[in-house]
């Protein structure tokens, strides 16, 4: 028994459903199917829009739509080779349909073949008026190429056919950030507010080019007009607060990191600005406070471990410092952040076992910081590990090889452990890099100052060097 379809969707999607469980073969018009199709690919149910293809088809057998839904879904499944076929039968029905070069684009996209993508994205511009989503298309072929001058262009293409296009406005400014052009960026952004002057989208993306310039009145300002447009925009809010923490205008700066609270659940990076600010104020309690309230609520966030940690180390409360980055490494061992902490803290409460595990895990993590190879051949050194310390120093060398405090302390530990031969060719080659760190030496190795050998290669290089 066929029955007719509904003119409003759910109704459909409901009676869709229903058929598939009866025996029963209900009607619906391809428009229908079309709305019961797409229902279900958005909603990642590809099984069922597959079944609402297959019975469309076979209602409908003649329907343009339908089979490029299923060109969809083929490509969509990678079978490619199925997908061209079909799109060659549409094209000899009519070959003035552009969404046919746009299925085969997307294809291509998916082969990897961007540059091909363009083409057929191309020919598609020429035989159709509905140009936005194909300049859409186009801007993101060129992202996959790296291609971001004609990205930006295709996408102010979209936003000049519709200003409300945010997507597209976000991927401009994106495009103007990655090719480092901050002033090409507000000026866009300038002209767009002249057009749309109540876009809060606009002012706020405004608002991170002027901060990226450290323009911080005009950032401000931009923030400003933002939450005037939108008093519930809280990404506004938080970069106003940041640009009032540049300022040092920490109150102000809370009272906007307050109201992104007030508005919506708080968050821990508000807790975490927060307690900066507090703690710039010298409300060291408020500080506490709004520190323990980042990790409890976000508690995989590193920043707020260190935060909390950097807070107790200030205030001399070593043994809390110490607790917290702990605790922080057995949430997440495998933080390289924590370890380097850890090895940091360890180093000043003069342990210097703990600090030297804590620093070699940093680097078995991936920390390769030249902070980290220095600070851990100076806890080697005080250990009186020099082998090992030569080791460490020569691993970090491999990453800066030209950085003159860790070829300093190279020389100075090779002399501490008479390499004297080395630790001459190491100290002539520091010299050469940079003789005004030579005090640094001095004051790491007093011992060896007055060494004849010293005095001797220093003369030398001085001499050298005018």
């Amino acid at each position: 028994m066929a029955l007719e379809s509904n003119e409003y969707p759910d109704k459909s999607i409901n009676k869709f459903e229903s058929m598939l469980k009866t025996d029963d073969v209900y009607f619906f018009d391809a428009e229908d199917f079309e709305e019961i199709i797409h229902h279900y690919l958005n909603n990642g149910k590809i099984s069922l829009g597959k079944k609402a293809i297959q019975i469309g088809l076979e209602q409908h057998p003649n329907s343009m739509e339908l089979k490029l839904l299923q060109v969809e879904v083929l490509a969509f499944e990678d079978k490619f080779d199925a997908a061209e076929t079909l799109l060659d039968e549409i094209q000899t029905i009519n070959a003035a349909n552009e969404e046919v070069y746009i299925q085969r684009a997307n294809i291509r996209s998916k082969q990897d073949k961007h540059q091909e993508a363009v083409n057929l994205l191309l020919e598609a511009l020429d035989i159709t008026d509905h140009s936005f989503d194909i300049h859409s298309l186009l801007g993101m072929e060129y992202l996959f190429m790296d291609n971001y001058e004609q990205a930006k262009l295709s996408f102010m293409r979209c936003v000049e056919i519709d200003d409300g296009d945010y997507s597209s406005l976000y991927n401009v400014v994106y495009c103007f950030e990655f090719l480092e052009d901050y002033d090409g960026s507000i000026l866009y952004l300038n002209d767009y507010l002249d057009r749309n002057p109540y876009c809060e989208v606009a002012w706020h993306q405004l608002g991170k080019m002027y901060l990226a310039k450290k323009r911080y009145i005009e950032a401000l300002t931009a923030f400003d007009f933002a939450v005037i447009s939108d008093d519930s925009f809280i990404g506004a809010y938080f970069e106003k607060g940041k640009v009032l923490e540049k300022l040092g205008r920490y109150n102000e700066a809370i009272e906007n990191y307050e109201s992104t609270i007030s508005i919506e659940d708080p968050t821990s990076y508000a807790f975490l600005r927060l307690g900066k600010c507090h703690e710039k104020l010298g409300n060291y309690d408020l500080a506490k406070y709004y520190y323990y309230h980042t990790v409890h609520e976000d508690p995989l966030l590193d920043k707020g471990w260190l935060a909390i940690t950097d807070f107790h180390f200030r205030q001399k409360d070593h043994e809390k410092a110490i607790y917290y980055i702990n605790k922080a490494i057995n949430i997440d061992g495998e933080n390289p952040k924590y370890w380097k902490k850890a090895g940091k803290l360890y180093a000043a409460l003069n342990n210097w076992d703990e600090a030297d595990f804590a620093y070699k895990q940093a680097v078995d993590l991936g920390n390769y910081e030249l902070e980290t190879w220095r600070n851990w051949a100076e806890v080697l050194n005080k250990i009186g590990d020099y082998n090992s310390a030569i080791q460490v120093l020569t691993q970090g060398l491999e990453f800066y090889p030209d950085n003159s405090n860790l070829t300093y302390k190279l020389a100075g530990i090779h002399l501490k452990n008479h390499d004297l031969d080395e630790a001459k060719s190491i100290l002539s080659k520091a010299m050469k890099l940079d003789i005004g760190k030579l005090q640094q030496f001095e004051k790491e190795f007093p011992e060896f100052i007055e060494v004849d050998w010293v005095k001797a290669l220093v003369s030398k290089i001085r001499k050298t060097a005018k």
